[in-house]
């Protein structure tokens, strides 16, 4: 199907054909927009494209992509660039896999690189002029509690998903002055297919310390209608974010100066 000729604005949501990206899917097409599903696997989005369409009555284009790949990203980019009507984009494809730096391939290495990190800054770097240009859009960033912190088995994986809170809050920054909204979505542990293909299965873990897809993406999308730019859904005390970030601007600020500090001199 083409959305040239859509009325609706268009969610463009990645790692849409299971889990949270079909969640989203599901979200957006009942706030009424339009979609494009991305994912590799053709025949699930079909799937998910014909039943989102009878429930929602919304239009949904599936867009085969590899986004780990270079012709992937220049595929949805494409769409990103130059179809007017998009006015949501979900970066929620990545993957994870968990073991020592040491005792991981070289390609599970650079396939989380891609995808986590290249592919999301790619696809954001596509959208933001035309949001910019017409001082409207949504950029939804889904990372992790790992980017806020790193097991003995993910280092890689923490590692980009330190980057996407980095640079979330970057464009968050940047567009402060517009009419362009961006959140950064840090799950904990979610029911999701990114668990077995890990190396860390998802009967691996205590059953009351994962949360339901659906729930983590309605949660997420309160936070987001309330005005949040960095939502942790399983976090119930926000003062304790609220003291995480407070603690981290004041590190920062704390470090501009030119001095060596006293602790760091030989006596």
């Amino acid at each position: 199907m083409s959305t040239a000729h859509s009325h609706r604005n268009i969610a463009v949501i990645t790692g849409a054909s299971s889990g949270i990206g079909a969640v989203y899917a599901d979200r957006f097409a009942a706030r009424g927009y339009d979609l494009v599903l991305v994912a590799r696997r053709a025949d699930r989005l079909q799937t998910l494209a014909v039943s989102l369409t009878e429930k929602h009555g919304v239009q949904v284009t599936p867009l085969v992509a590899d986004l780990a790949t270079s012709a992937g990203q220049d595929s949805v980019a494409d769409v990103l660039a130059n179809n007017p009507a998009v006015s949501v984009l979900v970066n929620n494809a990545g993957i994870a896999r968990l073991a020592p730096l040491a005792a991981s391939s070289p390609e599970d290495v650079a396939a989380q690189l891609a995808l986590n990190i290249t592919a999301l800054t790619r696809l954001t770097y596509a959208v933001l002029p035309a949001f910019k240009q017409r001082n409207a859009g949504l950029i939804i960033n889904v990372a992790s509690v790992l980017g806020l912190h790193s097991l003995p088995i993910t280092a890689v994986y923490s590692g980009t998903k330190s980057f996407v809170v980095a640079f979330t809050r970057g464009i968050e920054h940047e567009l402060a002055e517009t009419g362009v909204k961006v959140q950064a979505v840090l799950p904990a542990a979610t029911a999701t297919e990114l668990w077995d293909p890990s190396g860390v299965p998802l009967a691996a873990l205590a059953p009351e310390t994962v949360m339901a897809a659906d729930a983590m993406v309605d949660a997420a999308l309160f936070g987001l209608d309330q005005g949040e730019t960095l939502t942790l859904p399983s976090i119930a005390d926000a003062s304790l974010i609220e003291k995480y970030e407070a603690a981290r601007v004041t590190l920062f600020a704390t470090a501009q100066t030119g001095t060596v500090a006293p602790r760091l001199l030989p006596a």
